[in-house]
């Protein structure tokens, strides 16, 4: 189901997606870290790429891809994947799932949200 309203928030880093049965604001971070592009997602049989040190990424433009999606454009360059509506719906339906598992994998990984911060591990 294709949102009602669509808005690009670049102060706030966010995109508001307004259903007949709800609004979200899907951080700009979140996006980009669950990009629906086979560079995060993997080729093929390939694993899924962790994105990490994403806390500052925003978002240029927004566009519509045909009339099932969108395309993204992130201020980090990364470009590439299409956000259909249903995936759209799925991220943001399932935010505090998706967010938690990705900040768990983060810390399982030793790595960060903030690409200027390093993660010591004390040996001993």
């Amino acid at each position: 189901m294709k949102p009602q309203k669509i808005r690009l928030n670049r102060a706030e880093k966010t995109l508001q997606l307004l259903f007949a049965d709800g609004e979200f604001n899907l951080p700009a971070e979140y996006l980009r870290v669950y990009s629906p592009s086979a560079e995060v997602r993997g080729h093929g049989n390939s694993p899924a790429l962790l994105v990490d040190g994403k806390i500052h990424v925003g978002i240029d433009r927004v566009e519509a891809a045909g009339r099932y999606g969108l395309k993204i454009d992130f201020d980090d360059g990364h470009d590439t994947g299409i956000y259909t509506w249903e995936y759209l719906r799925e991220l943001a339906e399932k935010y505090t799932i998706n967010w938690e598992a990705y900040l768990e994998r983060l810390r399982a990984a030793g790595k960060g949200r903030d690409p200027d911060e390093s993660v010591v591990k004390f040996i001993g």
